[in-house]
């Protein structure tokens, strides 16, 4: 027992990984303790109250060209997916490698350096999760899991995670039944909305890819 634990806590990386995982562990355990069981994201059928009433699809930009973000989150299987079972793959292969790692480099001699190990960790990962996560979007496909396509996103509030303008779109999250999701996003009249302001979805492209919004109105910005 000594000896695992060592192996866990012995260095920075493995310290750090440990904790990320054992959080995950964590969260699992108290959705399955917490009444409603495990939800691996089945549910596809998903009903979200709207105060904007009926809106009319609109056409999205002509071949439009996912940011940056958009096409790294979709290379790892982002919305095929829940993003809590995507996150928890990530942390726990990210912790595999670090503790093997570990053996051979023997990163408790680093010191506070051996922290810099997380960014090829990290890296490695990343490329792992687009084949670890593929039979998972197989089997959540045959489950009839739609992802984000799922969920109506009218009136839904979230944050700004880029800056955006006229016909230039980018990215925002929005935090929706104990999951944070990202969607790329368009203003609505081409107004400029800063990084991390509030906004809220008026509308939607005809293939839910894109998201028209605005600034949210409110006593702090009035």
């Amino acid at each position: 027992m000594t000896e695992l634990l060592n192996l866990l806590f012995n260095s920075l990386p493995n310290t750090i990984m440990t904790i990320l995982s054992g959080f995950s562990l964590i969260y699992w355990l108290f959705i399955l303790f917490s009444g409603d069981g495990i939800d691996l994201g089945f549910d596809s059928d998903l009903d979200v109250d709207s105060e904007m009433g009926d809106v009319k699809d609109v056409d999205s930009p002509d071949n439009p060209e996912p940011g940056f973000f958009a096409k790294a989150m979709d290379f790892i299987n982002v919305g095929k997916v829940p993003i809590m079972v995507i996150v928890t793959m990530f942390k726990f292969i990210g912790w595999i490698i670090t503790i093997i790692s570990s053996i051979f480099f023997e990163f408790a001699k680093w010191g506070a350096w051996s922290v810099l190990v997380l960014i090829p960790v990290f890296i490695v990962t990343y490329f792992l999760m687009h084949w670890f996560t593929k039979p998972l979007v197989k089997f959540y496909h045959n489950l009839g899991y739609k992802g984000e396509d799922s969920i109506d996103f009218m009136g839904r509030i979230g944050k700004m995670k880029s800056s955006i303008s006229d016909e230039k779109y980018g990215s925002a999250e929005f935090y929706i039944n104990g999951d944070v999701i990202r969607l790329n996003v368009i203003s609505k009249d081409g107004e400029k909305i800063g990084y991390d302001e509030t906004v809220i979805i008026i509308n939607e492209s005809k293939d839910k890819k894109l998201f028209y919004v605005k600034k949210e109105i409110n006593l702090n910005n009035i």
